[in-house]
């Protein structure tokens, strides 16, 4: 019994040693709210932080990264949607709180709720066609996300019995609904492009770092359009550092919410260890620069996986840069509502790009990114129409594309972004040279 409790004490010990330590300070930036956090080196320990901050909306205008031995230092200047400094010290309790307890790997269930996962073809109405089906099948879609890129669909749906309002559990239930959902999402016999469903009652991975794994997995990054051939959204180059044996990877693209995660993200989950970093935005551009190695200490090898990483990196901005017409759809919740909503759009020749999908309190509410059939930008007459039919006061207009966004980037923008890398990367570097940053090497 002693040596139990001698135990419990060198364990309490580890955990205050180990545990996050989290300084939120309003004073320093007039423009920002300073988060600091000093943690132990852990893979994955940098996305959960920029997790629980971007799972709150807010913007991190800049970011420093560093490591010292085993030890990281990160600083996030960060806002709210509308560029404002946190005033609502719930919110700043709730950051301070949630990072200090990543360290040991707690994560938010989706409870009484059945978890789908979805990847095929992408094509005109198969939104529609998947929500009918589950309407048809006596399935509510509670909460759902989907995301379209280069050809391809991964979504997440969390489902309950329309009748019971429980999980769905019965397994010959799950192989018909897995079954026929697959026969919708097939769109050719080309083993690659081959559907592929799943159903689980303990999904635990959030849904949005699932949704790039997803995404990963169906080898998304190596199917590109013309379309994004000739207007690349996000420019990605990697080098390597062979003095201090570091990968440098660069990024420079528009800036957006949620930016910082996605990149974090897909550096994480192809099991890259983030040692230095910094994050710069500036009116609507970012430009981001890591210093990445393997988990195993290596700097990228090859040119075949420095061609890899700059691919995912593309894709994996470019994910969630959807075009098209934003709407928002508020209204009661009722069996077959998203079946009948997509149907509406199919109909009138709209296609669905991006969505996201929320119930509570009876009330749904529903965003989708729009474009006409051919991927362009939709005609606000056609617009104007659906909302029409589904009723002006449901379905709202929320946000158009910007010019910029529909132009692309020009020679000279580019020029200016390769500029950007450089110099990046020589500040960088001298402030090694200099001793103002510790290697860990």
């Amino acid at each position: 019994m002693a040596m139990k409790g001698y135990l419990d004490e060198y364990e309490k010990l580890v955990i205050r040693m180990n545990t996050p330590r989290v300084v939120i300070d309003n004073g320093v930036c007039s423009s920002a709210t300073i988060v600091k956090v000093d943690s132990p080196r852990g893979h994955g320990i940098l996305l959960e932080a920029v997790q629980i901050l971007t799972d709150l909306n807010l913007s991190i205008k800049k970011a420093y990264i560093s490591s010292d031995g085993r030890w990281n230092m990160d600083v996030f200047h960060v806002t709210d949607i509308n560029g404002n400094k946190l005033n609502d010290q719930s919110v700043l309790k709730y950051i301070e709180q949630s990072i200090e307890t990543v360290y040991y790997g707690e994560n938010i269930e989706v409870n009484g709720l059945t978890a789908l996962e979805l990847t095929g073809t992408d094509r005109i109405g198969l939104l529609s066609e998947m929500f009918a089906v589950l309407s048809d099948l006596n399935c509510d879609v509670v909460d759902a996300k989907l995301w379209t890129h280069n050809g391809r669909v991964a979504s997440m749906i969390y489902l309950k019995d329309c009748s019971s309002g429980s999980p769905i559990l019965d397994s010959h239930r799950i192989s018909k609904i897995e079954g026929r959902l697959k026969n919708v999402l097939n769109g050719d016999s080309d083993v690659k492009s081959a559907a592929k469903t799943c159903v689980s009652v303990d999904m635990m991975t959030h849904i949005e770092r699932r949704l790039h794994q997803l995404m990963f997995e169906d080898r998304d990054y190596e199917k590109r359009s013309k379309k994004q051939e000739r207007s690349p959204m996000v420019v990605v180059t990697v080098q390597n550092w062979a003095e201090r044996g570091y990968s440098v990877v660069n990024v420079h693209c528009r800036d957006r919410t949620k930016l910082l995660f996605d990149v974090v993200c897909t550096l994480t989950d192809m099991e890259y260890a983030v040692f230095h970093a910094t994050i710069n935005t500036s009116e609507d551009q970012a430009h981001l620069e890591f210093y990445i190695r393997h988990k195993d200490g290596s700097p990228i090898s090859s040119e075949a996986e420095r061609q890899r990483v700059i691919q995912c990196l593309e894709a994996a901005v470019e994910r969630r840069a959807s075009e098209g017409v934003r709407l928002e759809l508020r209204h009661p919740d009722k069996q077959g509502l998203l079946a009948e909503v997509t149907r509406t759009f199919r109909e009138n020749g709209l296609n669905v790009t991006r969505t996201e999908i929320s119930t509570s309190c009876g009330m749904a509410t529903n965003i989708f990114y729009v474009t006409d059939a051919n991927g362009d930008e939709a005609d606000t007459k056609l617009i104007e129409s659906v909302r029409e039919k589904i009723g002006f006061e449901c379905l709202r207009v929320k946000e158009m594309p910007s010019v910029n966004q529909r132009k692309g980037d020009g020679e000279e923008h580019q020029q200016t972004k390769a500029v950007l890398v450089s110099l990046g990367s020589l500040v960088w570097r001298n402030l090694f040279s200099f001793g103002l940053v510790k290697s860990c090497s």
